[in-house]
């Protein structure tokens, strides 16, 4: 196997690096990141916080963040040469590790016909047929630069389509920054959004109401007081942004009955599940059409990349087809398609969720022992080869029992993990992704050294 090399052109795929990363000497120490943080002092003078995206700041947790300089398979590798088991996976596009070398191989061969046309290419059918075939209930896609475009764009369309502006959206549920998705609950069951951000208009917000995520009776409760106004509700059928929290039996279908009741419009936010924990996402795994889904991530193979698509009866309604406007110069950019494809082939393949699935499992349980063993009171929820473990003895349903998990503890758990050389979302409330690229042995390192932290968080 094959992979780019610093010039671009191909050249024998990297062996891991021998003498980087957790060895015994290490274990229990801080690891060595003086290019990390000079490289952080030099960010903040020129970019805001010194990241492009706030999470990356590690303002959860405190501390400077490793300043990556290469991922390869499961493994990222930092400015200092320090190697980690990364279960971020570039927050879970990654799902066939790093670099792998059929999405690099690729890229270089669209890259090399050229970056951007600002045209149509075949390979924007192609992708778009690959989507159709994953979810039935998408009959026709558009391709747009990234998740937040894609569920702004649902919003709009769900509104152009209704002609209604109000929406539902749960607690703790996270769709992009757009303006109107940026709001936060009051303490009632059901509260109108005020905005989360400054510069968020308040009269834009009032249209979003939010609601518990998994409570019916407020959805419901919502719906019949504004039924004639509601455009559309937004859901992550898996919640992944207040960490990982299934749907309770019979939520999806609900929503789904609301919504065919009252007119409006089901969009279900697969950003994160989509091609993640079945190849057909959520719809797949519970049998639930929505009427527009929103993908990323693993759609672009690790490249900057979404889509939004659904019933043609409503996705006709957009620009130049419908009067809905929606354009992006970059829209289905041709290397961003290239490896998405290829990303898509691979997962194709027979037996490949099987196999993650069977590698995700092998971890929950492995860590909730490792957590028991050293009476560690912890709540690990998994679907897929995504999962959460938040620092909490009681069931997490919604965004309040996540909330109600002992952040305290988790950044301790985070740092000491990090210094043992495993990678981790630093928040509390963001979930862990596998890949293909990670193996038994992996595995059993991160167990390994899991155990061992259990064991020095409880007496710290």
């Amino acid at each position: 196997m094959k992979m780019l090399g610093r010039r671009g052109i191909l050249a024998p795929r990297l062996q891991p690096d021998k003498n980087v990363g957790p060895t015994e000497a290490q274990k229990g120490c801080k690891m060595n990141r003086k290019k990390s943080i000079k490289l952080f002092d030099r960010a903040m003078a020129s970019i805001p916080g010194g990241v492009n995206s706030p999470v990356r700041a590690f303002g959860a947790v405190g501390g400077v963040p490793p300043f990556i300089a290469r991922g390869e398979g499961p493994y990222l590798f930092d400015a200092d040469g320090n190697r980690y088991i990364d279960y971020v996976m570039s927050w879970g596009p990654l799902i066939l590790g790093h670099a792998h070398p059929d999405v690099i191989e690729a890229i270089e061969r669209a890259a090399r016909k050229g970056a951007s046309f600002g045209a149509p290419t075949e390979g924007e059918i192609v992708l778009a047929e690959m989507v159709k075939e994953a979810f039935p209930s998408v009959e026709k896609v558009r391709l747009v630069s990234s998740g937040t475009e894609a569920a702004m764009s649902a919003l709009r369309l769900a509104r152009g389509h209704t002609g209604r502006d109000k929406i539902i959206k749960f607690d703790g549920g996270y769709h992009g920054h757009s303006d109107g998705l940026l709001v936060k609950a009051g303490s009632g069951a059901a509260t109108f959004g005020v905005p989360s951000s400054p510069g968020v208009p308040t009269d834009y917000a009032r249209n979003t109401i939010t609601v518990p995520y998994n409570d019916l009776d407020a959805v419901r409760s919502v719906t019949k007081k504004y039924s004639g106004e509601i455009a559309a509700i937004i859901v992550e059928p898996v919640a992944g942004n207040m960490g990982v929290v299934a749907p309770a039996s019979g939520f999806l279908e609900g929503l789904r009955s609301v919504c065919d009741d009252i007119g409006a419009v089901l969009i279900f936010d697969e950003v994160i599940t989509g091609f993640r924990i079945a190849k057909g996402g959520a719809q797949e795994k519970y049998g639930i059409r929505a009427d527009i889904t929103c993908l990323g991530k693993i759609l672009g193979g690790g490249m900057p990349l979404g889509a939004y698509g659904g019933r043609a009866e409503i996705m006709d309604k957009i620009s130049p087809q419908g009067p809905v406007y929606q354009a992006g110069t970059l829209s289905g950019n041709p290397v961003a398609v290239a490896a998405g494809i290829a990303t898509l082939k691979a997962i194709s393949k027979r037996g490949f969720y099987k196999a993650l699935e069977s590698k995700a499992q092998k971890l929950e349980v492995a860590l909730a022992a490792a957590a028991k063993s050293s009476r560690v009171n912890i709540t690990i929820n998994r679907v897929g080869s995504m999962m959460t473990a938040f620092f909490s003895g009681s069931p997490v349903r919604n965004y309040a029992d996540a909330a109600s998990s002992d952040t305290a503890l988790f950044k301790k758990w985070f740092h000491a993990m990090l210094d043992r050389g495993i990678y981790l979302a630093p928040s509390a409330f963001e979930a862990a992704f596998l890949s293909a690229s990670h193996e038994d042995s992996h595995i059993e390192i991160t167990v390994s050294a899991a155990r061992e932290v259990f064991g020095e968080v409880k007496s710290l």
